[in-house]
């Protein structure tokens, strides 16, 4: 009877032991995926793990950031280049595909740093990613003016809380503020976001280009170059002027273009692997109840005055008008 109390009590310690290690999203002994949310990191070095060595840094000539989007989509930036796609956590695994690596051991993750592991097929020995944590403005990843501001939560928990708070009553007021803007003119909600194209390379590469257009008409551009810094301009279009523009982009038929325009040609696929770097162009337009996304992976001409991807007349036109608005 003594012998089964006890294995009884074991039984019950075990599997509070258990409880207590498991992790929010339901992992055991794993890494919780909200420290990733919304994080943005710049590459450092890679380290071979076994010998301690350091095989790479970053440096002028490579420059890499990762961003983890809260709706599980990351981007990534390498030498002027952006790419997109899917990531989650599992247990200790990272699950993001950089260069022919689909998954990636995660090692550790803090407010500052992170370090990630993979193991190449046919190699014996493990390489480490290290990473520095930046914030929007040290990153070359756009950041839409309507998002919250970054926010790293604090060790205590009295400053957590106040940070809940002081988000929970921003976050209220723009509701509201978008609320009222719904209802200047015809009622219908604007937003217009246009980002990148060109090509990254030259004496002073463009590193931000972005115009974004508010429903109460506010227009915000952004434009950083390597040597000249960060620029911003502010300025006002006139809700008639915005309602005019929207007919404009209806008429050419921009709701009903494909989500994405890529290469079709060899050359094309080519030229993306070539410098300077084609920066993929990318426009987000929302009116009323329709929202489109539509991106062109090589947008602009080049030296040689090539159009490598082939698109609709009407979106360079609504590309066109936008950047009218943003240089007057």
């Amino acid at each position: 009877m003594l012998k089964k109390q006890i294995y009884i009590t074991l039984i019950f310690m075990l599997y509070g032991v258990m409880m207590l290690a498991q992790k929010p999203n339901g992992l055991l002994w794993g890494f919780d995926e909200r420290k990733f949310i919304e994080t943005k990191w710049k590459y450092n070095y890679t380290l071979q793990k076994e010998s301690n060595t350091i095989l790479h840094k970053a440096g002028k000539d490579y420059e890499y950031y990762l961003y983890f989007k809260y709706d599980k989509t990351y981007q990534q930036y390498l030498n002027g280049n952006f790419s997109f796609g899917l990531w989650s956590v599992s247990g200790k695994t990272l699950n993001y595909r950089f260069r022919d690596i689909d998954s990636f051991d995660i090692v550790s993750i803090n407010r500052g740093s992170l370090v990630i592991e993979f193991q190449q097929e046919g190699s014996l020995g493990k390489y480490q990613y290290h990473f520095t944590r930046v914030t929007s403005d040290e990153s070359p990843f756009i950041k839409p003016a309507f998002e919250l501001p970054d926010v790293i939560v604090a060790t205590k928990v009295k400053k957590r809380d106040k940070r809940k708070s002081w988000l929970r009553q921003l976050f209220a007021r723009r509701q509201k503020s978008k609320t009222s803007m719904n209802m200047v003119g015809n009622g219908k909600y604007i937003s217009v976001e246009l980002v990148g194209g060109g090509y990254y390379g030259g004496i002073n590469p463009v590193i931000r280009d972005y115009i974004h257009i508010k429903s109460n008409g506010r227009l915000i551009k952004e434009f950083k170059s390597k040597k000249g810094g960060l620029q911003v301009n502010r300025k006002f279009i006139s809700r008639a002027e915005l309602e005019q523009f929207m007919e404009y982009v209806e008429s050419q038929g921009f709701f009903e273009m494909k989500r994405i325009y890529d290469c079709d040609d060899l050359l094309c696929v080519k030229r993306k692997k070539q410098t300077p770097k084609p920066i993929p162009l990318r426009l987000v337009i929302a009116y009323g109840d329709k929202r489109k996304v539509v991106t062109v992976t090589i947008w602009g001409l080049d030296k040689h005055k090539v159009n490598y991807v082939s698109h609709p007349k009407g979106l360079d036109n609504i590309i066109y008008a936008i950047q009218e608005m943003g240089n007057r």
